[in-house]
């Protein structure tokens, strides 16, 4: 199981009592409440921590609230990172994070999402926080840096990041700089003045030594505030401290070593022993140390050391974990290395048996590879998958499995299969097959050796029965996995089928294959037998109670049916799902909200929507962003936008539907899912809407289209799109080759779409070809096609796919009415084009007309709300309400939110009824 979270890597380090004074320091931390980040950059010994923590102790009780991380090595996980993370922020504001966790703790979600859900939270506060990040140069993982870049890159005003290391963050500090977003100290003001340097040698360290002695010392050690520690301990019950200090030369290294000789030979030799023994360890407690020394009082020698200002930093306020200053402890461990080398793994031995025995099974782990103890490492490893893999901490594994010698992996087959997981997580499938031929040659074997290289280890050694039971039908999943990435459809159902046929009695890995069966038909335009397949892994992960990973399968089965006209059966799969899973929810979970419901409500309200039910839609939108996005599923922010975009557009806001167009592909993290639906073409829908056909045409362009592409499934919606603009360009330019083409492809798409089964696309292939016919002039056969639409839309209750074509729709429908198609249908259809005509803009009198989503933010700049306030009332980003804000005070000729509303008035532009 995964490691609990350690309570005092979120407690603000103790202070000691007696310190050197630092006002200026202080003074220049004290601004950071009013930037976004501030950094305390120096080498190690510069007294980075220490003056944070004499900074927290000083600062006023109104001021800022504090939250406190100290940062190691393991926290290079993002997982891990970013739990601890929200964990500090919440001591601080406990309201804050409870969905990023569950976004962090049931799935892997991106990065974005997680943080777009605390930024939400954040935006909710009333008071401000200040989150220090200590020892972060220990953080070298690209993900974490990049996910902390992009939480700067948004980063509210109640929250005010102090990050302490030793070097640089890979951060855009220039960025912020340039901004007047970054307070910055660094190792030249962390040095020690000489008046500082006097204060702590003599006032807090205790010695008495001249003026000329401190700057002697001051100015050998450039101020470096470790040196002089270690120096002042060296020189204590000396008394030729002038003859120590003259004889003190050398650069940083030679000078640590030299120091903490003097230091290390001036103790008993008991204590030098502990030190060296224990310095193996991140963090120290008496039981750890008892166990780590094989000797007993640890508790008692720690408190001793603490007393005796050795380097020891308690972490906790009943003293019972300790850290090493982390300088001394390098010292520490290389006098192990050189004085007891053969004793190194043992202690790391014992670490790792102490960690094992505390369900710590990440540190029992670590130590046992750095005991080189890979077949301890591998037992423990082998034993941590299924909770790693249940806890998608696939990247920390894959971490282990790296470090463990590929002779000790080769000869577990559960560990191979193990690591083609962790690969397949990781994006990295060049070596996936190499490792599940390793395991296989194991379970192939007649004697369970098989046919090796004699290279190989001549035994299979399994440690967890219950994995290798499991492992062919795993094989053979990951397999189809594999190839699904790589886009060999029919690979994906070989294999796919070889795990459900591997797997009679594992109803998880049938389920999961049948998943991929799914995807494959999906993908390959094979609707029917997709669905079916998406059928069979909805009812396998009821069976075994995965209750909430059947909201994916809903959508996409939902996705389906609606690709092939069924409105009504893809509304009662999101209405079925929804119920079937208040009735399996687990009684653990009784009155709470199972992650993929927020979804369920996403795809209700697009059919609606379809339906013409915009107050409906609406709801059910507003619903799911109620529910929070820690109940929707990685893809459910995107999904989001993309449904209120469409929305936006069919009450004829369409530069508010671009907004949401424009952040929803910001959002898109891809998956297993085909993107039949590309935000791209979506947005040029839009665009032919709004007459901008250069963009429309551009967009076609980059994607490489043409009328004369090869079909597939998979490009339909973007060729439907192509078609959609090159009508708008002959109806905008009379240009008759751009009617030609499309009336072409749309003979095209239409034949293979009505081939494919896929009656939604047919629906609306068929309306566009009769607009490509009205505007030839035939119109006989436009009211032929339209009849066929409408045969086709009326059962399952089509609205908007005809009336967001417009003006030229509307025309068409008229004719259709005097010739009497559908004649009840036909009015309704109708009523909502005119419905939709009269939510067109307003004429208002300017030179450059506001936009629908620039009236709106108009109009909310005419009442108290801040703005903040606006972008949720919107249901937009700050930055876009900020950048409307810009266009609105250009267009309207002012420079303040107050003029705007008095010009507004003047020219009643405040005054429309504007309810949607």
């Amino acid at each position: 199981m995964p490691s609990p979270l350690l309570e005092t890597k979120l407690r603000i380090p103790r202070g000691r009592r007696r310190l050197v004074a630092r006002p200026r320091l202080i003074e220049r931390l004290s601004r950071a409440a009013e930037s976004a980040l501030t950094l305390v950059s120096a080498p190690a010994g510069f007294g980075k921590t220490t003056l944070l923590t004499e900074w927290l102790a000083s600062a006023p009780a109104e001021g800022p609230t504090v939250a406190w991380l100290s940062l190691d090595q393991r926290d290079n996980d993002p997982t891990l990172f970013w739990t601890y993370f929200v964990t500090a922020l919440k001591t601080a504001a406990p309201g804050v994070g409870a969905g990023a966790l569950s976004l962090l703790q049931s799935s892997q979600s991106p990065i974005e999402q997680v943080l777009g859900s605390l930024l939400n939270d954040l935006d909710a506060l009333t008071i401000d926080v200040v989150l220090v990040l200590d020892d972060y140069h220990l953080i070298e993982a690209r993900d974490v840096q990049d996910g902390l870049a992009f939480l700067l890159g948004h980063l509210l005003p109640q929250l005010h990041l102090v990050i302490a290391g030793r070097a640089d963050p890979a951060l855009p500090l220039a960025r912020l700089r340039a901004r007047g977003q970054l307070v910055e100290i660094r190792a030249a003001d962390l040095r020690f003045a000489r008046d500082e340097a006097a204060a702590y040698l003599n006032q807090v360290m205790g010695l008495v030594l001249t003026a000329q002695d401190v700057a002697a010392l001051e100015g050998r050690t450039e101020g470096w505030i470790a040196a002089l520690q270690l120096a002042a301990l060296s020189m204590q019950g000396r008394d030729d401290a002038a003859a120590f200090i003259a004889g003190f030369a050398g650069d940083d290294r030679y000078i640590v070593d030299y120091l903490a000789e003097e230091v290390l030979q001036r103790q008993p030799r008991h204590v030098k022993d502990f030190l060296l023994q224990t310095s193996i360890l991140d963090r120290l407690s008496g039981p750890l140390c008892d166990a780590v020394t094989g000797q007993g009082s640890g508790k008692a020698r720690l408190a001793a050391l603490d007393r005796a200002n050795l380097f020891l930093v308690p972490l906790d306020d009943r003293r019972q974990w300790y850290r090493y200053h982390q300088l001394f402890a390098d010292v520490l461990r290389a006098h192990l290395l050189d004085e007891q080398p053969n004793d190194v793994p043992a202690l790391h031995r014992r670490a790792s048996i102490w960690y094992e025995q505390n369900d710590d099974p990440s540190e029992a782990i670590g130590h046992a590879l750095a005991a080189k103890d890979f077949e301890r490492a591998a037992n423990l490893v082998e034993l941590a998958i299924p909770a790693m893999r249940r806890s998608r901490r696939e990247a920390a594994l894959y971490g282990w499995l790296k470090a463990l010698p590929d002779q000790v992996i080769g000869q577990r087959p559960v560990l191979s299969v193990g690591y083609a997981g962790a690969l397949l997580a990781v994006g990295e499938l060049g070596d996936v097959e190499g490792r599940l031929q390793d395991a296989e040659r194991w379970l192939d074997a007649p004697t369970g050796v098989g046919d090796r290289s004699q290279a190989l280890p001549a035994e299979m050694v399994v440690v967890d029965d219950a994995e290798l039971s499991r492992l062919p039908g795993s094989i053979a999943l990951y397999r189809a996995a594999q190839s699904l990435a790589r886009g060999d459809e029919i690979a994906t159902v070989t294999h796919a089928w070889r795990a459900i046929e591997l797997s009679a009695e594992d109803h998880l890995i049938r389920a999961a294959a049948a998943g991929l069966l799914g995807l494959a038909f999906w993908a390959g335009g094979d609707l029917e037998a997709g669905h079916r397949a998406y059928t069979d892994c909805m009812a396998g992960l009821r069976q075994v109670g995965y209750v909430a990973d059947t909201f994916g399968c809903a959508i996409a089965l939902a996705d389906i049916r609606l690709a092939q006209g069924r409105i009504g059966d893809a509304l009662r799969t999101y209405e079925q799902t929804l119920e079937l899973s208040l009735q399996q929810r687990a009684p653990e979970q009784d009155g709470s909200v199972l992650r993929g419901t927020a979804d369920m409500y996403v795809g209700m309200a697009e059919l609606h929507r379809e339906r013409d039910d915009l107050p409906a839609a609406l709801q059910y939108l507003l619903r799911s962003k109620e529910l929070g996005e820690y109940t929707g599923l990685p893809q459910n922010p995107y999904r989001w936008r993309v449904a209120m975009a469409r929305l936006r557009q069919s009450e004829a806001d369409l530069d508010g539907a671009l907004d949401l167009l424009n952040e929803a592909e910001r959002l898109y993290v891809s998956d297993f899912f085909p993107n039949v639906r590309p935000v791209p073409a979506l947005r040029a829908r839009v665009w032919v809407a709004q007459g901008r056909l250069t963009e429309a045409l551009s967009w076609a362009r980059e994607r490489g289209l043409s009328a004369d592409d090869d079909l597939s499934y998979l490009s339909e919606f973007e060729h439907i799109t192509l078609a959609k603009v090159l009508l708008g360009r002959y109806i905008a330019e009379r240009a008759e080759h751009s009617l030609h083409e499309a009336t072409l492809l749309l003979e095209r798409l239409l034949e293979a779409a009505v081939e494919g089964g896929r009656t939604g696309s047919v629906i609306e292939i068929l309306v566009l070809q009769a607009l490509a016919q009205l505007s030839d002039g035939d119109v006989p056969a436009a009211l032929a096609s339209l009849k066929h639409a409408l045969t086709l839309a009326e059962p399952e209750g089509y609205v908007r796919v005809f009336v967001d074509e417009g003006p030229p729709m509307a025309s068409l429908l008229g004719l259709a009415a005097k010739n009497g198609i559908a004649p009840r249908y036909v009015r309704r259809l109708l009523a909502a084009v005119i419905k939709t005509e009269h939510s067109a803009p307003v004429d208002q009198r300017l030179i450059e007309p506001l936009s629908e989503r620039e009236l709106d933010v108009l109009r909310l700049l005419g009442t108290d709300l801040d703005g903040p306030e606006i972008a949720r009332e919107l249901i937009v980003s700050l930055n876009t309400v900020r950048t409307h804000t810009k266009n609105i005070y250009a267009k309207l000729g002012v420079n303040n939110r107050r003029a705007a509303v008095r010009r507004a008035k003047e020219l009643d532009l405040l005054s429309r009824n504007h309810d949607r």
